[in-house]
């Protein structure tokens, strides 16, 4: 192995992790008669090869929502999944340069399925591409885009049959290395994807705030705000009249507006944080969830109604009109209400001008004690007489009528 790869081998725990099999729905995974794929192969540093066929996608992977009551999708599932992940850019770099070495997928030996088999812990993607880049060269996609990929390019068997693998003692040894690459490294996941790790760390690893901090690199804060977003996500599963999908995907408008104070207040969870992760569940209490459905509705909307929200770069000033009676009063009672008619009515809008005031004439008193050396800089004099206009124009404004 490189002395790159031992530098990005993630700290080992030695304990053994197991993926329960579900039943339901033809997406979920089904009990099968257990039995082994694999030759039960040594943890090592040292980098192995493993056949398509004996590698699978890793159900409980960051990147995949899953629901409240924990249902992991089937293989065909997740194949399905992933296809909305770009994966024929990866597949026509294999075509080009194969699966070079250094880019070793993390495994590790888990049961799935009804048998234990290697479980792509990182790398899912790549194996996601090969899988689907097989299927096409086998005749089972007819996706124009694939099919017109592999024209005049012969199949590369050995591309297939020899996938490099670095195989782990459990999932956990993986956890510094996913958190440092896909949450605070170059190869960032989505907000809602960094949350279900930060999660996962949590709620199935035990950790706590600062633990996760260490662990990955981030600020306890961000962490703490990542979870309790998460966890508001979680409990919309389970109350009416949410537009789920459309939470998860503004996921981000979810985790900002945490840091609100007023966002805090309206949902009634300001004593959820400053608290270990284990109390926070449930988040918020039975006599806030009307409130809850209309923190959905203003800020990430539903299939019938545009959210309040149309900007994200607007996010603050709703935050604002959350802690206003007036405002809130107008957008619960207007079919369409405008985000700056509700940050108007709030009072954001005198704020916004105190502030730039406030700091104009900071910047002013602090030029004054150097302005007498530039009298013939042209650039300060014109730039001066544009604040001798602005200042004759602001007494005007100010003056009784």
């Amino acid at each position: 192995m490189t002395g790159q790869a031992q530098r990005d081998e993630p700290d080992a725990r030695r304990a053994r992790s197991a993926i329960p099999p579900s039943t339901g729905s033809q997406n979920e995974q089904t009990p099968k008669p257990r039995r082994n794929r694999v030759a039960q192969p040594k943890a090592t540093d040292q980098i192995q090869y493993a056949n398509l066929k004996e590698l699978f996608l890793d159900p409980r992977n960051p990147r995949l929502r899953q629901s409240a009551d924990g249902v992991y999708l089937s293989q065909e599932a997740l194949n399905d999944r992933m296809k909305d992940w770009s994966l024929e850019v990866l597949a026509r770099s294999f075509l080009e340069n194969g699966f070079w070495p250094h880019e070793a997928v993390l495994c590790a030996i888990e049961e799935i399925d009804g048998g234990d088999g290697l479980v792509v812990i990182e790398g899912n993607r790549r194996v996601a591409a090969l899988k689907q880049l097989k299927k096409t060269y086998d005749g089972e996609e007819s996706a124009p885009k694939w099919r017109e990929l592999i024209k005049d390019v012969n199949k590369p068997v050995q591309l297939f049959e020899k996938i490099p693998y670095i195989l782990l003692s459990e999932r956990g040894e993986a956890d510094a290395f996913l958190g440092f690459r896909h949450v605070t490294g170059i190869k960032e996941w989505e907000s809602a994807e960094n949350a279900r790790f930060i999660a996962k760390l949590i709620d199935e690893n035990g950790m706590n705030y600062r633990e996760v901090m260490r662990k990955i690199g981030s600020k306890s804060p961000t962490v703490e705000q990542n979870y309790i977003a998460h966890c508001l996500l979680m409990q919309m599963e389970e109350v009416e009249d949410i537009d789920v999908e459309k939470a998860q995907e503004r996921f981000f408008v979810l985790s900002r507006s945490m840091r609100s104070e007023n966002v805090r207040r309206f949902l009634g969870i300001e004593e959820k944080f400053g608290i270990a992760p284990t109390e926070v569940m449930p988040l918020v209490r039975a006599g806030k969830i009307k409130q809850l459905q209309e923190y959905a509705l203003w800020f990430i909307g539903s299939r019938e109604k545009r959210p309040v929200l149309n900007d994200s770069r607007d996010l603050d000033r709703l935050c604002i009109a959350l802690g206003s009676d007036n405002a809130l009063e107008y957008m619960r009672s207007v079919s369409r209400p405008h985000i700056d008619r509700a940050f108007v009515i709030a009072g954001g809008e005198r704020d916004e001008t105190l502030e730039l005031l406030v700091d104009a004439a900071h910047s002013l008193e602090q030029a004054l004690s150097t302005i007498h050396l530039y009298k013939d800089d042209q650039s300060i004099v014109k730039a001066s007489i544009r604040i001798i206009s602005g200042a004759e124009l602001l007494q005007k404004n100010l003056e009784p009528k």
